[in-house]
C-alpha cells in the first residue's frame, strides 16, 4: 500500500542520519548548517510564513539540534526589518552564518538586490545590523550580477574570507578581516567541463575544502540539479565533476554541506510535506562520502 505524504514525512523525521532526515514539519528552505557551541544550527528561509504563491517571506527561520536527530524549530527568529536601509516589505531569501572572533555573523540577501550583514554575541541572536548599509549592493557595486543573492562564506586555511553569491553567473568577493566590507573587486567564478546538454550555473553557490581540494557546488537553475566541481584554489577555476542531487519536483534546488565529527552532511530542500510545493519547501539532511579519488558519493 502506498504511504501517504504525512506518513512519509513522519518516517523521515524518525530516520537515522545515514538516510534522509526531515528536520521540521514546518516549511523552510535554503539551509545554512553550522556547528556552534556544541550544537547544530540551520539558518533558513521561512517558507512557513510566505504567501504560498511567491518566495515572499520577510523573515528567517532557525532550527537547532544537539544530535542531528531531534530538531527544535525556533520559528522566525529574525525579520528583514533588522536592516533599516532595506526597502519596506523586503523579501528575506537564502541566508548564511559565520562564527568569527567570538561573534556570530548573519549574511542576508534582501529584496534580490542587496546582501546585509547582522551580528550577535550568540548563535540564536539577538542580531543587529553590523554595518548600517549593505555589504553588497547591485546599484552600487560593479559586477554584482543580476541578483546578488544566496551568499555562502568560506574561510580558507590562510585566514582569508571569501563570499560566493549570485544567479546565472557565480560571483566571489574577498571580505575584510574585520568583516567591515569587501576587499578588491567582485569576480566571476569560472567552471568548465560541463557534460553535453548539461545546464550551466544557475544559483546557490557553496564552497568547502576536503583533504586539500576545493569543492564548488551549486544549482544549475529552475529546476536544476545540484552539481559540483573541484579546483586547487578557492577562486577557481573549477572543473565539473558530477551530480550531487538530481532534479526534484520543485522549481528550485538549494543545498549546503557541513563537515563535522568525521561526517560530511548534505542539507537541501524538497517537497515532502502535505501542502508543500515550490513555494512551501522542507529541509532534509543526508550523509555523503568520498571515494578514493575524492569524488563525492551520496549514500
Amino acid at each position: 500500500m502506498k504511504r501517504s505524504a504525512l506518513a512519509l514525512s513522519l518516517a523521515l523525521l524518525a530516520a537515522p542520519v545515514c538516510a534522509q532526515t526531515l528536520l521540521t514539519r514546518h516549511f523552510s528552505a535554503d539551509p545554512s548548517p553550522h556547528f556552534f557551541q556544541g550544537k547544530y544550527y540551520v539558518y533558513a528561509t521561512d517558507d512557513q510564513n510566505n504567501s504560498g504563491e511567491k518566495w515572499d517571506s520577510t523573515s528567517w527561520r532557525l532550527l537547532v539540534s544537539s544530535d542531528l536527530k531531534k530538531w527544535e524549530d525556533k520559528g522566525p527568529f529574525l525579520p528583514a526589518t533588522v536592516f533599516k536601509w532595506a526597502a519596506a516589505g523586503a523579501n528575506a531569501w537564502a541566508p548564511e552564518a559565520l562564527e568569527y572572533k567570538g561573534k556570530y555573523y548573519f549574511f542576508a540577501p534582501v529584496n534580490q538586490t542587496q546582501i546585509g550583514l547582522a551580528v550577535s554575541d550568540k548563535p540564536d541572536g539577538p542580531f543587529v545590523d553590523a554595518l548600517g548599509k549593505p555589504l553588497v549592493d547591485k546599484a552600487r557595486d560593479a559586477n554584482a550580477g543580476a541578483e546578488p543573492i544566496d551568499p555562502a562564506v568560506f574561510v580558507d586555511k590562510d585566514g582569508r574570507i571569501y563570499m560566493y553569491f549570485g544567479t546565472r553567473v557565480p560571483k566571489v568577493v574577498e571580505l575584510a578581516q574585520d568583516l567591515g566590507g569587501t576587499v578588491g573587486p567582485i569576480r566571476d567564478v569560472a567552471v568548465s567541463g560541463f557534460p553535453p546538454k548539461s545546464k550551466p550555473y544557475g544559483e546557490a553557490p557553496f564552497l568547502h575544502r576536503h583533504k586539500g581540494q576545493y569543492y564548488f557546488s551549486f544549482s544549475t537553475g529552475w529546476p536544476g540539479q545540484i552539481v559540483y566541481a573541484t579546483g586547487s584554489s578557492p577562486l577557481g577555476p573549477f572543473s565539473y565533476k558530477g551530480v550531487l542531487i538530481d532534479y526534484l519536483k520543485i522549481s528550485t534546488n538549494h543545498h549546503a554541506i557541513l563537515e563535522q565529527a568525521g561526517k560530511t552532511l548534505l542539507f537541501y530542500h524538497d517537497n515532502v510535506l502535505p501542502g508543500g510545493g515550490s513555494h512551501k519547501r522542507s529541509i532534509l539532511m543526508q550523509e555523503i562520502r568520498y571515494d578514493a579519488d575524492g569524488n563525492m558519493l551520496r549514500q
